[in-house]
């Protein structure tokens, strides 16, 4: 796998898991790598969808056990 492919891949998972340090540190790899800005938007865009399903699964989970009341 090439270091471009890499790299975008670890902006997809840094976003995914929503850390800030690590978002910052592989979008400034990825500049230095040349990156096409548009290919950096759709890794984070990914990136994004795997947050969104991962929260809405924890929010299904939360309210089946009815561990929060409204």
């Amino acid at each position: 796998m090439d270091k471009k492919t890499k790299e975008l891949i670890a902006i997809g998972a840094s976003v995914a898991c929503n850390c800030h340090p690590c978002v910052k540190f592989h979008t400034n790899k990825a500049n230095d790598l040349n990156i096409e800005p548009e290919l950096i938007r759709q890794a984070i865009t990914v990136g994004k969808m795997v947050r969104k399903g991962t929260a809405e699964q924890l929010d299904e989970l939360i309210n089946q056990r009815g561990l929060v009341r409204e």
